[in-house]
């Protein structure tokens, strides 16, 4: 939003209207004024990025219904801080990296619709969070520290209609019980859930309304299994986000029934009969847009992209033995019944990172009418792109990567060199490093 109509829309929500129905609106602020809590008034407060650490009294607010938190350094909110705010309906306390736990008097907060607790350290759920009845919206993204939520906690809130929780410590969280209580809310239409182990993903495919209205999916920390049939995805008509991350053991993922393909192969050499393509099933996962893998170290390529054609966004990361994104298909292509595949139609975004042995993202030049954005780190045997002159059609793509990485890239020919020298760019440190916790990225920053 441009800063003049921000202003005007600002002065207008905080001064021109009656002071019960008023925006409070301080971001970005340090100074201790904006902490009078006791002189706190208006339907909707923004106390965004302005380094509170904090919040202590009682503020009287009986009309507040929306309070931002987010962004700030929060480390202490005293039990009485909530007391007489029975109205408010939304609370976002998002990227407090310094808070560890919520106090006992958010059970108050009667009315709470909206809870944000993404990118903070908070360790458990109070057991006190089952008073709030009307909470429609949980958000526990990113929370890397929970190791607990009470039993029969959620499944208290009838009315959720959307949740979400990818956090590395959910292995400690009994997720087969969590998934036994989200089958029991009947409102559920979003999911965002982190699944470790087959049971538990069975558990989930089981039930229809979750596999439906499941939009993220994370596979964290498998271990045992060295090939991943991701067919089940294809039950999944909803899901856009998916992640697998720290599975230690997969080599491979692939688009096919293991355990039916065995037996067929049986019959095939016990029959006469030369097996046709006629009953192929060719997969496709056409609401995939978003895919993200790291620190999968066995992994050596991913072709089974081939069968996500809106995929968008693609983020892979510290795969050591990643030696291609897609292999050269035309195997792939005469089991299934594809020919002539063309990956990446719809990819705007391409961050690859920490791939030691990657040698080719596609075996030929591609078309990306969409792709905005190239980001090659530590990729030091990745020498050629599968771009020609004609592969962007007038977008201006951005290419991210070293120096040293881009005068040992090689081109097609010099026009499709000439056409994206201007595209380079060197890196701006820390900020393309969205990967998983800060123990992660420090790992990365030793790296550069």
């Amino acid at each position: 939003m441009h800063d003049v109509i921000r202003d005007m829309t600002l002065w207008i929500a905080c001064e021109c209207e009656a002071p019960e129905n008023r925006f409070f609106v301080k971001t970005g602020i340090r100074s201790i004024k904006a902490l009078d809590v006791e002189n706190w008034k208006g339907v909707r407060m923004s106390l965004m990025y302005s380094q509170i650490k904090k919040l202590r009294g009682t503020p009287t607010c009986p009309n507040l219904q929306t309070l931002f938190l987010n962004g700030n350094r929060l480390e202490v909110i005293s039990d009485g801080f909530f007391q007489f705010m029975r109205n408010l309906r939304v609370l976002n306390l998002s990227s407090n990296q310094y808070l560890y736990e919520l106090p006992q008097g958010i059970s108050e907060l009667v009315s709470l619709e909206c809870l944000d607790l993404r990118w903070t350290c908070i360790i458990e759920l109070p057991i006190q969070l089952n008073k709030l009845s009307k909470l429609k919206y949980l958000d526990l993204m990113r929370t890397y520290r929970l190791i607990k939520i009470p039993r029969e906690l959620i499944c208290k809130f009838s009315k959720l209609q959307i949740f979400k929780i990818f956090s590395d410590s959910i292995c400690r969280t009994d997720i087969n019980s969590l998934i036994e209580e989200l089958k029991c809310l009947q409102h559920l239409n979003v999911l965002w859930i982190e699944i470790r182990t087959d049971f538990a993903l069975e558990s989930l495919l089981s039930c229809h309304h979750l596999r439906g209205c499941t939009e993220g999916l994370c596979l964290g920390g498998w271990t045992g299994t060295k090939v991943l049939s991701v067919l089940f995805l294809e039950n999944m008509e909803r899901l856009e986000n998916l992640e697998i991350t720290e599975c230690g053991s997969i080599e491979e993922m692939v688009t096919r029934n293991i355990e039916k393909e065995l037996r067929e192969r049986r019959m095939i050499q016990t029959s006469s009969l030369s097996p046709t393509n006629s009953n192929t099933i060719t997969p496709r996962f056409h609401a995939l847009s978003k895919i993200s893998i790291f620190n999968c170290p066995k992994l050596r390529n991913l072709t089974w992209l081939i069968f996500a054609p809106n995929l968008t966004q693609l983020k892979v990361g510290l795969c050591l033995r990643m030696e291609e994104i897609i292999s050269e298909v035309s195997e792939v292509a005469n089991v299934v019944g594809i020919s002539n595949p063309s990956p990446f139609a719809k990819l705007e975004w391409l961050h690859l990172q920490i791939l030691f042995d990657l040698k080719s993202i596609y075996w030929d030049t591609l078309p990306f009418p969409c792709l905005t954005d190239i980001i090659v780190l530590n990729c030091p045997e990745l020498k050629k792109l599968p771009l020609n002159c004609d592969s962007a059609k007038g977008n201006q793509i951005s290419i991210v990567g070293s120096e040293d990485w881009w005068k040992e890239v090689q081109w097609k020919d010099e026009v499709t060199r000439s056409t994206f020298l201007p595209s380079f760019k060197l890196p701006s440190r820390g900020k393309e490093l969205d990967w998983k916790d800060e123990a992660n990225l420090n790992a990365f920053n030793i790296l550069f």
